[in-house]
């Protein structure tokens, strides 16, 4: 089997306190012994050769669309109740990923990828944009996923292949919408795809469910795509499709607001600094086609997500400020009323998020009957990467949204 593609960019680092030295070593051995010099590609980014410098010492790589992808025994906040985590449900992360931000970028530095064969089509929207899907194909009548991915994520996003073969295990069908702009299927209206936008998943969802009208339906959703989903879920309430069995998500920002402040400082701006490129690159793109859009000069002096958004994200979509699109857009404010049973995946050292936001998700689940809490104390940000061998890492999160799923189909 060949070996995967490495990129590395020189402006990103992992900080001194991730012990580099054990990454190296491990990373070595998960490629059989091939030093870390050795990669199909060195891409520098000479704006951000100074701040690195100043951040890290130790190269490492990810792309904007895979940073939304990732003490033995653990402890977990599930079914409103802070216990011990065992049986089933024990994540043990790999000792040879130490720290949050290793477990949150293993996935596009190493991961391999599953070859699941699929199908793509595009959906034609309302105001004239196209959605782009992917389908892992099944039997009729077999269980289906929807599943949505994270901020600036794609097909090719690590975690996608790990679900598509999860699905593919099982004999299930699944699929993916690509958020707009995200995939190959242009996106040509007057507006993007943001944290709180929800008609077009219910749009895929409706149209799929005509398509496949037996299945069964488990609906999943990473990062930002997490986020859009819960508050689906919520604004459907009790209207929600009896079809769709139960819900998982994995490393959502809760808090639109903490989070984008949270990825603002610290080591953490290495992913906002990525995020802003990518989005500023399509913004400008969209301002050559819509001249009146918005304001070119405060998209060119924002220099985090927050002040994209604000400049940006805010004013395209109709909201007065970042801080209202937010407000508006936070999934924690819509999980009281989810009528579906849920299953909320987290880690405690997840850098994209503090961890009191998830102290107060904790809190609103006591309410909520159908939420079920699991917050380990590590894994990063779409990460939860165990194993015992570098050359064998196995992936927990997945497994668990579809130990989660199997229940909630064998309880129907």
């Amino acid at each position: 089997m060949p070996q995967p593609e490495l990129v590395v960019s020189l402006r990103v680092a992992i900080d001194q306190s991730l012990k580099a030295k054990p990454l190296n070593e491990s990373l070595q051995l998960a490629f059989g012994h091939r030093s870390l010099h050795q990669v199909h590609e060195v891409r520098a980014n000479p704006p951000f050769r100074e701040e690195t410098q100043g951040l890290s010492s130790v190269s490492a790589l990810f792309h904007a669309e895979d940073l939304y992808f990732h003490s033995n025994a653990g402890w977990i906040v599930r079914d409103r109740l802070l216990m011990q985590n065992a049986g089933e449900y024990r994540y043990r992360p790999a000792w040879w990923l130490p720290g949050a931000h290793a477990q949150t970028i293993w996935g596009r530095f190493a991961r391999r990828r599953a070859q699941i064969r699929t199908s793509s089509e595009c959906l034609t929207t309302p105001d004239g944009d196209t959605l782009e899907l992917h389908h892992v194909p099944a039997l009729p009548g077999a269980p289906r996923v929807l599943l949505l991915h994270g901020l600036e994520g794609s097909v090719r996003s690590h975690y996608v292949g790990g679900i598509f073969a999860e699905a593919t295990s099982r004999g299930w069908g699944a699929s993916l919408l690509v958020f707009r702009g995200c995939g190959d299927a242009a996106n040509v209206a007057r507006r993007f795809y943001h944290s709180g936008e929800t008609r077009d998943v219910d749009q895929v969802f409706t149209t799929l469910g005509i398509r496949w009208p037996e299945s069964r339906w488990f609906v999943a959703g990473v990062s930002l795509g997490g986020n859009v989903l819960l508050k689906w879920l919520g604004e459907k309430g009790e209207l929600l499709d009896r079809r769709i069995l139960a819900a998982g998500v994995v490393s959502v920002p809760f808090d639109l607001e903490a989070g984008a402040r949270c990825i603002s400082h610290g080591f953490a701006r290495v992913y906002d600094r990525s995020f802003l490129r990518s989005l500023r690159a399509k913004a400008l793109a969209k301002l050559a086609r819509y001249p009146d859009l918005f304001d070119q000069t405060a998209l060119t002096r924002a220099r985090s997500v927050y002040e994209f958004d604000d400049a940006v994200t805010a004013p395209v979509h109709g909201f007065a400020s970042a801080h209202d699109y937010y407000e508006r857009s936070s999934s924690l404010r819509f999980l009281p009323k989810i009528d579906v049973r849920t299953l909320l995946l987290s880690a405690m050292d997840d850098p994209f998020l503090p961890s009191e936001v998830l102290s107060r998700v904790a809190s609103v689940a006591t309410t909520n009957r159908n939420l079920v809490t699991e917050f380990h104390p590590s894994g990063g940000h779409v990460g939860f990467v165990s194993g015992g061998r570098p050359w064998k890492p196995a992936y927990y999160a997945e497994r668990r949204l579809f130990e989660f799923f199997d229940k909630a189909l064998e309880q129907e």
